[in-house]
Formats: structure tokens, C-alpha cells, sequence
């Protein structure tokens, strides 16, 4: 059975090939385990990388594991995004005003020391938000990067009280040095870094308080033209369902529907698919078996009529509804 390994898994074991430290290689190694699909065709692999990992383990002290691999957050929901800023931006503030978690919300920096993640509900789905120390050098773990990495985008979260476009250069730098990048970046006199291009959302938050207007005006004047740019304010809730709207508009993706024949379609929970998916992405996202027994499926929606007989390769739209047959 084919392992199906999904493009970041191989980034991420890129990331272990290149890495010179033991800590940063468990890192790579952790995320690749937390990447790889659960079923039968990666069994072997994932028991390889377990050992890999007690290996190196045991180099290293066990110290090093246990640390880190509290770190490794499994994905839930529709997409897991990674909220990033400095110190006192407000990070857990927003993650505990949008979800049901509690993270430490205080007044000084640095109240975050490890990740903690919450369910945000967008209409009929649900993203997985996930509160990060900040992005300073006193406070950046060996394993921030790998989360980064691995989560579908990221939520930039700035100051507006205070200078965003210095903000915005020093997350940007700090990214850098993890070979992630959000925006298209010019080297002078140096070789470009390999960088992990991610998704991003830049939220300027308090913009509840006076005299911030002028600074978010800056933001967008400087940002606007390659991330999409956001007002908030964590605190009184302003422009919180905009934030959620724009998450989804960046992640791309799209809500198929399923209903069984001669029964009304499931509107409560649907698939959410990366744009471009097809009927057959549609079958293997609900079981692998189903889409080997696949015969043909009807389309509500982005048929030429509904209930349309469908192959394979039909490309789905948002709000489709597809019933299989096999």
C-alpha cells in the first residue's frame, strides 16, 4: 500500500538531512512523524522514524525528547494556523477571546512559554489557532520553527499602539533566520536563503485605542501590496469576524458537501478540500477504501445540472454536493 506522503513531509525531511544538530534533527524527525498519515501503507515508515528518534534520543539525553515532543500539536479541524508576534502583542488574548482555550493572558512579555491550541469556529467549520511564545530571541525555541513550518498559514499579529513597520521587519528577519519566509525578500551581495513559503494574515491589533489610525494606514501602505492586512482589537471584540474571514479566504480551500442517495445532503459538517480537488480527492479524504470501490458520483452544483453523473477527475467548487456510488 502507497504511503501517500503529503508535500511537507518531504520538507520537513529535507530539514533532517540538512540539520547538523541532534536537537534540531529530533525536531525534523518529530515533525515527519506528526505530518505522516495514520494507516496501514506507513506503519513500517512511521516504526523507522521511532527509532531514529530513541537513537538519537539516547545521544542526546532524554531531556531533549521530552521537551520537545510536547511540542508536536496534531492538526484539528479544517486547518491549524499559527499566531506569531512580539512580545505584548496580544497573541493570547486574541486565542482566548476567538476559543474555548485559556491560555495566560498578562501585561508583561513573555507570559507564553509553550504552545497552546484552541477551536475557532468559522460558520460550519472549525481552525485550529494556535498561541506561540514570541518571536524574540530570548524567548524562540529550537522547536518554533517546525510548528511554524508545519501549520497550514500564519496569523502575524502587531502591535498598532506601538511602531508596526518595526515590528513587522523584526518578525520578518526572525523568520528569516528559520528559513520561513511570507514576503518576497532582496538579498544583496549574498546568496537567497531556501526559505518554507507560508501563508500569512497580518493583523494589526488594539485598534480600539486613539491615535492608532495613522499606524495602520502605515501597515497597509507597506504590506498591503503582498499580504492581506487586517484591523482588530482582541480586546473588545472589533473586527473579529473580518479576522475569521480573512483565515479562510488565505487557507484557499473549499466546503463539499456529501449526501446519501435518496436522503438530504450533511450541511452541518462539511469536507474542506484545497481548491483544484477533485471527486476523487473528495472519496479518499472520507476513506482510502472508498475511493478503490468508486464507480461514479452525482454533483449538485458545479454540474451543468444537478444531480449531474460526475468521473473522477471533476474539478469541485465551494458549496458543491456530491453523492458517491460504488
Amino acid at each position: 500500500m502507497p504511503a501517500n506522503l503529503p508535500p511537507q513531509y518531504f520538507d520537513a525531511e529535507k530539514e533532517f538531512r540538512e540539520a547538523k544538530a541532534i536537537p534540531d534533527k529530533i525536531a525534523a524527525l518529530e515533525e515527519m512523524l506528526a505530518i505522516m498519515p495514520k494507516h496501514k501503507g506507513t506503519d513500517h515508515l512511521r516504526a523507522e522514524l521511532r527509532a531514529r528518534i530513541a537513537k538519537l534520543t539516547q545521544a542526546a539525553g532524554k531531556r531533549v525528547t521530552i521537551h520537545r515532543s510536547s511540542t508536536v500539536i496534531p492538526r484539528e479541524g479544517a486547518a491549524q494556523i499559527a499566531i506569531i508576534g512580539l512580545p505584548n502583542a496580544g497573541k493570547s488574548q486574541l486565542v482566548a477571546r476567538v476559543t474555548k482555550a485559556s491560555p495566560m493572558v498578562a501585561d508583561y512579555p513573555f507570559t507564553t512559554r509553550t504552545p497552546t491550541p484552541g477551536m475557532m469556529e468559522f460558520e460550519n467549520i472549525q481552525l485550529q489557532l494556535i498561541d506561540t511564545p514570541p518571536l524574540a530571541p530570548q524567548a524562540i525555541e529550537v522547536w518554533m520553527a517546525a510548528l511554524m513550518r508545519r501549520a497550514d498559514a500564519l496569523l502575524v499579529l502587531v502591535d498598532l499602539s506601538r511602531d508596526p513597520l518595526a515590528q513587522m521587519e523584526a518578525i520578518v528577519a526572525e523568520l528569516a533566520q528559520m528559513r520561513i519566509g511570507i514576503i518576497d525578500q532582496k538579498t544583496e551581495g549574498e546568496p537567497p536563503v531556501v526559505l518554507h513559503r507560508k501563508k500569512a494574515l497580518v493583523v494589526g491589533n488594539k485598534i480600539d485605542l486613539p491615535g492608532v489610525a495613522e499606524n495602520y494606514a502605515a501597515l497597509q501602505k507597506t504590506y498591503g501590496d503582498q499580504l492581506p492586512v487586517l484591523a482588530i482589537s482582541a480586546k473588545e471584540g472589533t473586527g473579529l469576524e473580518e479576522m475569521k474571514r480573512g483565515l479562510y479566504q488565505l487557507l484557499d480551500v473549499i466546503r463539499v458537501y456529501t449526501k446519501v442517495p435518496g436522503e438530504r445532503a450533511d450541511m452541518h459538517e462539511p469536507l474542506v478540500l484545497a481548491r483544484g480537488s477533485t471527486i476523487e480527492d473528495a472519496a479518499y479524504s472520507l476513506h482510502k477504501d472508498l475511493l478503490a470501490k468508486l464507480k461514479f458520483a452525482r454533483v449538485w452544483g458545479s454540474g451543468k445540472h444537478d444531480g449531474m453523473m460526475a468521473k473522477r477527475g471533476h474539478i469541485l467548487q465551494d458549496g458543491d454536493i456530491i453523492e458517491l456510488h460504488t
